[in-house]
């Protein structure tokens, strides 16, 4: 469907922090503001980025390789 643009460290990162917002909603302060958390965790899950497109970013090493 979409082709990765994301690496194997981005989405690790983004995977962390998602899950660290998301932790704010339930544990933390328990604000709304924690599940934009999952908005980067959903890319880490897909490794693609609707951000990068129009930027020309592609983390992905195995990409460039092609």
């Amino acid at each position: 469907m979409f082709q990765r643009n994301m690496g194997t460290v981005d989405r690790a990162i983004r995977a962390v922090a998602g899950l660290f917002l998301i932790s704010l909603a339930l544990v933390g302060p328990q604000t709304l503001w924690g599940w934009i958390g999952l908005i980067p965790l959903a890319t880490a899950v897909m490794g693609w980025c609707p951000a990068y497109c129009p930027l020309g970013i592609n983390t992905d090493r195995t990409r460039h390789a092609n």
